[in-house]
This record gives structure tokens, C-alpha cells and sequence, in this order.
């Protein structure tokens, strides 16, 4: 007897919403093993981490190059995206903090594929553009945002104020210490966007 549309969709949703499940749960078990191991810890170890098999892993990623840019631009997006929803949900000067801060944590998972992504390989060379057609033009709004608010008095571009930040967050390990300092060092920086211009 036939089956019809209707119990068939089911199945296929619960499926999918499985794989999607994996797939995240995957993608996060990296980001962390990454920042503790480096990136060339074992797929095993990420495989037990996400409570997948390791063919599980091959099958959406079959080099390592895929699953570390795939966390790379997980970690991005969801930083962009973080920005609509912050401006929805704070003034203006407070929205642009609270992203900048945002981006330290991206900063931070970075870190943990800095050695990839530094490492010369063609296959890495799409991530670096993410910056200025993603990254930068998120700050360029918060920042014009903020300004015409009211909120900060200084002018900076967006692109040396991301480097900054970054600068800031360098060296200072995934620890809770680590992420302490840098937030602390980021909110300096921040005031310091507050000071009347000259």
C-alpha cells in the first residue's frame, strides 16, 4: 500500500532536523577542540566530542581544510547576525558595545585556527575577504549608528578598529582569565570612542 505525502514528511523533516542537529553539534565540538588542541587534533577526538562517528565527519567534511573553514564562517555569521538583533534591542551606543564584545568571542574561536588560516593554503583565501565585505561593513553601520546618536564622539575607521580589537584579544588564550583581560581592554578601547572630539 502506497504511502502518502503527508506520513512520508514527516519522517524526512525529523531526518533533516537530525542531520542539521549533528551537523551544529559537530561544527561546536571543533570550534572548542580547536582552541584547546590546535587544529590538526585528531577527527577522532572531535568526532567523541560531538557524540558523532567519524565517517559522520568525512561525509560533511571530507578535508580538514572544509571543517575549518566551516567553523570559521559559523563563527562569522553568527557574529554578523548578532548585530540586527542587538540594534533591535538596544540604544544605539549600547548595541555597538555590546557587538564589539560580540566579536571578541569571535576573535577568540579565531585564534584556534589562526595557525590555518595563516598557513598559506589556497583553500583559506576566501576567508580573509569575509572581513571587509562582512565584518567591516557591520561596524561601519553600529559605528554611523552610534554616532549620529549621540553616543561616541570620536571618528575611527571600522576596519583599524576590528584590527585593534583583535590586537587586544592576541595572546590572551581561551581561558576565563584570558577572556576577562581582553574584555577589560576592550572596554577601554570603547570609552575611548565616548571622549568628545576634538
Amino acid at each position: 500500500m502506497p504511502t502518502s505525502p503527508t506520513t512520508d514528511a514527516a519522517p524526512t523533516r525529523r531526518r533533516r532536523a537530525d542531520a542539521m542537529q549533528n551537523l551544529d553539534a559537530l561544527l561546536e565540538a571543533a570550534k572548542a577542540v580547536f582552541a584547546e588542541s590546535g587544529v590538526d587534533a585528531p577527527v577522532r577526538t572531535i568526532a567523541e566530542r560531538a557524540g558523532v562517528g567519524v565517517g559522520t565527519v568525512y561525509r560533511h567534511f571530507p578535508l580538514r581544510s572544509d571543517l575549518i573553514s566551516a567553523v570559521f564562517r559559523r563563527e562569522m555569521d553568527a557574529c554578523v547576525d548578532a548585530a540586527d538583533e542587538l540594534e533591535a534591542t538596544y540604544p544605539a551606543g549600547e548595541a555597538l558595545d555590546a557587538w564589539v564584545l560580540r566579536y571578541t568571542e569571535f576573535v577568540a574561536a579565531k585564534q584556534g585556527l589562526a595557525a590555518a588560516l595563516h598557513s598559506g593554503d589556497p583553500a583559506y583565501e576566501p576567508l580573509a575577504d569575509s572581513f571587509s565585505t562582512r565584518l567591516t561593513p557591520t561596524l561601519a553601520r553600529l559605528l554611523a549608528t552610534a554616532r549620529a546618536a549621540g553616543a561616541i564622539g570620536q571618528e575611527v575607521e571600522p576596519s583599524e578598529f576590528l584590527a585593534a580589537v583583535a590586537n587586544l584579544c592576541h595572546g590572551t588564550g581561551p581561558s576565563p582569565r584570558g577572556r576577562e583581560h581582553a574584555e577589560r581592554m576592550v572596554r577601554l578601547l570603547l570609552a575611548g570612542l565616548r571622549a568628545p572630539a576634538a
